[in-house]
């Protein structure tokens, strides 16, 4: 069954080049009315420019599509804010938000200024908690919403000298947990994309025939799979140079110890048992962790009773 876009309207972030921009026109051709966002800054933050989301919205409507470009910088939450009414003095609703936007300020952990660390956190993180806290009350009264956080290898896995984008690249993922649970009675689905795509952010570490096989229209491919009637939720999508797969958190079974055991020796000599992977899951919510610990503590009890 095709999938269609008709009749939605998509907010996408950073969409003036790479990923963001291979989202809109994708979405578009599709049938989505698209809010263009794009600060048009550098790689690394600086500057700002209205060019490249302009030429995105002029391809979309050379092909008939509906467009509007809007310069908010996603730290910002008034000019988010503004972004967001202009889409729905427009067309009076929004359906989809691809959180895309982002910017990257490399240097190991040692080297690098707190003011840059900061800053990309603001960006990643802050600017996602911006445009989804924007949108949220209008997919909760319309009861319908898709979200794409935009995640990363160097968030689940590390990468050296991105310890200021690792950081934020999980964080985002723990802004997609709690929005899945918070969303669900409103049909608010909550998805993560983690991209690996040839585009400025990535152009100068990988050779330019690497950069040509990671072309961002592969990972657009994935990701219209998580913003559609049918997308799932609480999913984090890997896509790139043609691959597509998913990551999940797990969590073992573990092991119990009853209190008057409990000692770093004693949990040293349980670890066998504790990281036995033979009975892990992923765990629906952080309260199922509790829940799993106080059942076993119970387990226990009764067993001392009999």
């Amino acid at each position: 069954m095709s999938i269609s876009f008709e009749g939605k309207v998509a907010i996408i972030t950073g969409a003036g080049n790479g990923l963001g921009r291979s989202h809109a026109l994708a979405l578009a051709a599709r049938g989505a009315k698209v809010v263009v966002n794009d600060l048009g800054g550098a790689r690394d933050g600086s500057g700002a420019s209205s060019e490249a989301s302009q030429e995105v919205v002029r391809l979309i409507e050379e092909h008939g599509g509906e467009a509007i470009s809007h310069g908010a910088n996603v730290a910002n939450f008034d000019e988010v804010q503004d972004m967001v009414n202009q889409a729905m003095e427009k067309w009076g609703r929004v359906d989809i938000l691809i959180n895309n936007a982002g910017i990257l300020r490399d240097k190991s952990f040692s080297k690098m200024t707190l003011d840059d660390f900061k800053l990309v956190m603001d960006v990643h993180v802050m600017g996602s908690v911006n445009c989804t806290k924007a949108v949220w009350e209008i997919m909760r009264e319309q009861n319908y919403g898709r979200i794409v956080m935009t995640t990363s290898s160097s968030g689940m896995y590390g990468n050296f000298g991105q310890s200021n984008y690792g950081a934020a690249k999980m964080a985002v993922l723990g802004l997609m947990n709690t929005l899945v649970l918070e969303g669900a009675k409103n049909n608010i689905r909550v998805n993560a994309l983690a991209p690996t795509a040839g585009t400025r952010m990535t152009e100068d570490l990988m050779p330019p025939e690497i950069v040509q096989a990671f072309a961002p229209e592969a990972v657009t491919a994935g990701m219209l799979t998580l913003c559609d009637d049918d997308a799932p939720n609480r999913f984090i999508l890997c896509a790139g140079a043609g691959g597509y797969s998913s990551a999940s958190i797990f969590e073992t079974e573990g092991c119990f110890i009853p209190q008057h055991q409990q000692s770093p020796e004693t949990v040293r000599e349980q670890w066998p048992e504790l990281t036995n992977e033979s009975a892990q899951a992923s765990l629906a919510s952080g309260a199922k962790q509790g829940e799993k610990f106080v059942l076993k503590a119970m387990a226990f009890m009764k067993s001392q009773q009999k």
